[in-house]
């Protein structure tokens, strides 16, 4: 990941950059070195310079002003001004999803976490197209996604698992939201823990019916039409969204 080339699209004046939490805590006047992927970035794609401003977070640490202190090729540090932002988690689901073509699954990803997704877990189903993803690749996409969504967490993204082995494992306390095309929504009253998007041609009868049967799944209609998979997981994550506003 620390090697991907960033394409980001944030403003030249300004870039908000992700520094993983390292074991020493951000305070004032230190200085962080940037992982590699970030100081070819600043210094070759945005054409920043040493004193330029920048703003750096994470999950632990917040989100912090800061200016670039040194920069050289691939390698780089900040040094830290003075906190903007305290931590805050995401407030979101976790995303179980049927990986798609790459551009689709890609589209998923970064949709996925500017709607706040707190954790992608692929699952295999049997209409599954494709078993094959490019973790590395999708954590740098989740990643400028949070730069420019202005989270201050990136989300985890899990290596795939058959649905059959994870619904297995599902606990029965966390209720697992399904979309099913076609079939009646659940109006239940619980607060949703994770948003569950099949494949394009839907699940496998045996799927639903073993979804059914699973005491933490509820049923989530979106609608007489039929989607697109990530169609699908953006009407999910804004119905499961608007849920849970208005049952605040």
């Amino acid at each position: 990941m620390a090697q991907a080339r960033y394409r980001k699209r944030m403003s030249r004046s300004d870039p908000r950059l992700y520094v993983p939490a390292s074991e020493t805590a951000f305070v004032e006047g230190q200085t962080v070195p940037l992982p590699p992927g970030q100081a070819h970035y600043l210094g070759n794609v945005m054409r920043q310079a040493v004193g330029s401003p920048v703003r750096v977070f994470n999950e632990r640490d917040g989100e912090w002003s800061a200016e670039i202190a040194a920069l050289k090729k691939d390698r780089g540090n900040v040094l830290l001004q003075h906190r903007e932002r305290d931590p805050m988690p995401t407030e979101g689901v976790e995303l179980l999803f049927a990986p798609l073509k790459r551009d689709a699954t890609e589209l998923v990803i970064r949709m996925g976490t500017e709607l706040g997704v707190t954790r992608f877990r692929p699952v295999v189903t049997e209409r599954t197209n494709t078993h094959r993803l490019n973790l590395e690749r999708l954590a740098v996409i989740a990643t400028e996604a949070a730069e420019q969504c202005e989270r201050l967490d990136v989300p985890d993204i899990q290596t795939p698992e058959s649905l059959r082995v994870v619904l297995a494992e599902w606990p029965k306390d966390r209720p697992l939201f399904a979309a099913l095309e076609r079939r009646p929504g659940e109006r239940a009253s619980v607060r949703a823990a994770a948003l569950l998007i099949g494949p394009e041609g839907g699940f496998s009868d045996t799927e639903v019916e073993m979804l059914r049967r699973h005491g933490a799944v509820h049923a989530l209609s979106l609608g007489p039409l039929v989607l697109r998979a990530e169609t699908a997981v953006c009407a999910g994550l804004a119905r499961l969204a608007a849920g849970a506003e208005g049952a605040a």
